[in-house]
């Protein structure tokens, strides 16, 4: 398999994924910020109080898991990803609605040999 691959894709676009390939879900950012504010109270003080020992609780677990989320976001903005899921070799080449990683690969490699 290509040694720079990276799949974008969101809850709604499940992938096959071999072991190690990184894996970026454009939902991630919102459904840590859903699981931050579940079931808080109406009173803004005590919903702030709740919100920062959640975030305390998470300690650099939990503001790592952010960084990533959002940082996936990012770049997969940066590289114009439009469509789901996503499969990007050497951030040049994408093969998009191909759930299956191995294959989309293998068809990027096919067109990389055929066009060198």
């Amino acid at each position: 398999m290509a040694s720079d691959v990276w799949i974008v894709t969101d809850a709604q676009h499940p992938v096959i994924a071999p072991p190690r390939v990184p894996v970026t879900e454009l939902d991630a950012p919102a459904r840590l910020e859903a699981w931050l504010s579940a079931q808080l109270p109406r009173d803004p003080a005590q919903a702030a109080t709740i919100v920062r020992q959640r975030l305390q609780a998470g300690g650099i677990d939990l503001q790592q898991r952010f960084k990533k989320a959002y940082q996936g976001v990012i770049d997969a903005w940066h590289l114009g990803i439009g469509k789901l899921p996503a499969v990007v070799v050497d951030q040049h080449y994408v093969v998009y609605g191909n759930p299956n990683v191995a294959q989309a690969v293998a068809q990027i490699e096919r067109y990389r040999g055929q066009h060198p």
